[in-house]
């Protein structure tokens, strides 16, 4: 999720997503590199779920194939506020010879047969972060109490309890918790693959811990299957720390933020030595990873969560924390000595939401207190992991140092917490949260640029088998009336009102239709795989402009909603693009914006006022009515 970025309001962050310039699809480490691999470069984590949780699993229905006459209209009207009319009018011709003139007819066959013959015709990669020895302390320990948290997480999934999440009194698929740990993403010639190791003859026993770019080996259970305890992982941790203490290491992880092209490369040569190969098996089979990160330079209080929403993300640099990671590893716990904590994940295994949870969780283990001290009982050094640099590899090193930094200074990140109201407020006025603030961010996007703009807002499609996301077209012809109302001086409050509310309901109605599997965006994607596959020309509409323009989305959103009060980061989808992130809360709403330096158009500071702004304009605008009701 290397997905969204977490900062907790207490100053330390809970997790942070990893995505610069990805499809939302591949999720983390997305954050971190422009030109990602595309979705047809991943293949399905060569794991399953455990066999007493198939019972479940099978019982859920199959993601539907929606019907292509239902589809194409709903695209057109998506269309709508985004494209002049004349654009939209030869989209209108195109879609039309798209449905009567037999290659939709045939398109859409296919993918109905696909779906009769697998669990989620969808999954399209089948198809193609007081004294220096009392800082170190607070740090190691607040660490073995994250680290034990994780494994009592690991404990649910190892056993089958994990409980089941419900939607609407649908159970949803749970498959993605059975992807997170033990997982990594492997770089290939062609394509990348995801990696599980949980379901291996051998179960994996350790974690890896990085500190000042040097690799460790943790292992975690003792020879009879129990954890260790808290105590007994902080001495662990306190060993890695004494003997890693030198920084004059090559920052070997670093490799891994390049692009997947560059680091497929740069992996097939790390790995033509036996140690390194050996090492990387190491850190790709391991539970998850912890990063214990060096400080980072101090900031004003203004700018102190926008850092750290960075810091999350990438890093901060090859002089900084960006070689204290292995981005393709999906989860990386973040400890730093300035007291920051947060969480990078990569995102092809799994969405946010059982990413939250596993926040959620393991903040919950941390808060109990400890009764308990188990008595200490010898245990050996943790491995350290040898790489041998070879010129060729530090030669690949040293360009990734280069390409991380400048992608570093190219990112623009914003935290905006916004204190004067929560989600109590939309929702005393019979509005959902999640459609007031999109709704916010459609009225600070019209007020900077006077356009609309295609929008992109994951939804869920877990209460189908393996089902992962579609899009909430969240700009339609209803946000554009409001929007256009709010900037029309001769309008009336109670006829805004009037426009917001429908424009909420539009977008409760396409939130509705996304989750139960009849939004237009996978089908259309589907679409268009299949023709690449069956046809031998393209047909006309996906070639059109009108489909350029709806696929571009200059806002990439999401709602990932915590119990833990943090923060959510991710990058833009587009050059020209914001990345918008919020956890609403009861009381206040945690934003985190995200943009480009290199785009002049976009600057991720003013759009977080321009959102601030419109959150206001809004309140106001209800108490301005209900008085007038009153």
């Amino acid at each position: 999720m290397s997905t969204p970025g977490f900062v907790r309001r207490d100053r330390s962050t809970i997790r942070s997503n990893s995505c610069l310039r990805d499809d939302p699809c591949t999720l983390h480490i997305r954050a971190l590199r422009p030109g990602m691999v595309k979705p047809s470069r991943l293949v399905r984590p060569v794991t399953q779920i455990p066999e007493r949780s198939l019972v479940h699993q099978e019982g859920l229905p199959k993601l539907p194939v929606p019907p292509l006459k239902q589809t194409c209209e709903r695209y057109l009207a998506a269309l709508e506020p985004i494209v002049s009319e004349e654009e939209l009018e030869y989209t209108r011709k195109l879609v039309k010879e798209f449905l009567t003139g037999g290659v939709g007819e045939r398109l859409q066959k296919g993918l109905e047969r696909r779906a009769r013959k697998t669990d989620n015709w969808v999954d399209i990669r089948e198809l193609s972060t007081c004294s220096s020895l009392t800082q170190r302390r607070l740090l190691c320990r607040f660490a073995a109490k994250l680290i034990a948290g994780v494994l009592e997480f690991k404990k649910m999934i190892d056993t089958d309890t994990l409980p089941i999440e419900y939607l609407s009194g649908k159970p949803l698929c749970m498959d993605q918790y059975y992807q997170i740990l033990s997982s990594c993403r492997v770089p290939g010639p062609k394509r990348d693959t995801v990696v599980n190791h949980t379901m291996g003859t051998t179960p994996v026993t350790h974690i890896t811990v990085v500190h000042n770019f040097q690799f460790f080996v943790l292992d975690v259970y003792h020879s009879d299957g129990t954890p260790l305890t808290v105590d007994q992982i902080y001495m662990q941790l306190e060993k890695i720390w004494n003997s890693s203490l030198q920084t004059n290491k090559e920052p070997i992880g670093i490799l891994t933020s390049q692009h997947r092209n560059t680091w497929g490369k740069a992996y097939n040569n790390l790995i033509k030595d036996k140690t390194n190969k050996e090492s990387v098996r190491a850190i790709q089979k391991s539970i998850f990873t912890v990063c214990l990160d060096a400080p980072m330079p101090r900031t004003s209080d203004e700018l102190y969560w926008s850092r750290v929403a960075a810091q999350m993300l990438h890093g901060g640099g090859a002089r900084w924390n960006s070689g204290n990671r292995w981005f393709d590893k999906t989860l990386q716990f973040i400890v730093g000595e300035d007291g920051t904590s947060g969480l990078v994940y990569e995102h092809a295994p799994a969405e946010g939401p059982p990413i939250v949870f596993l926040i959620d969780f393991v903040v919950g283990c941390m808060s109990r207190t400890e009764i308990v001290r188990t008595p200490m009982v010898p245990l050996p050094m943790p491995m350290k992991l040898r790489f041998n640099i070879t010129p060729e590899v530090k030669r690949d090193i040293e360009r990734a140092k280069q390409n991380m930094n400048i992608m570093v200074h190219d990112l623009d990140v914003k935290v905006l917490m916004f204190s004067d109201f929560g989600r109590k407020l939309p929702q005393q006025h019979n509005l959902s949260p999640d459609g007031f603030v999109q709704m916010a961010l459609q009225l600070a996007y019209f007020r900077m640029y006077n356009i609309c703009c295609s929008t992109y807002e994951s939804a869920s499609l877990r209460m189908f088998k393996y089902g992962r996301t579609d899009s909430i077209r969240a700009t339609t012809t209803g946000s554009f009336k409001f929007v256009q109302a709010m900037q029309d001086p001769a309008k009336q409050n109670t006829e805004r009102l009037a426009l917001l509310q429908a424009a909420v309901q539009t977008h409760k109605e396409n939130t509705y239709n996304a989750i139960h599997g009849q939004a237009i965006d996978r089908h259309l994607l589907g679409l268009k795989m299949l023709s690449i596959v069956e046809l031998t020309s393209m047909p006309e509409i996906f070639m059109d402009t009108s489909f350029a323009v709806a696929q571009h989305y200059n806002l990439s959103t999401s709602q990932v909603g915590s119990k833990t009060d943090c923060v959510m980061s991710f990058g833009p989808m587009v050059p020209d693009g914001y990345g918008v992130c919020y956890n609403p809360m009861d009381e206040h709403i945690n934003i985190a914006i995200t943009a480009f330096n290199s785009c002049e158009e976009t600057n991720a500071a003013k759009f977080s006022r321009a959102v601030e702004d419109a959150l206001l304009d809004m309140r106001a605008l209800l108490e301005d009515t209900a008085m007038v009701k009153q």
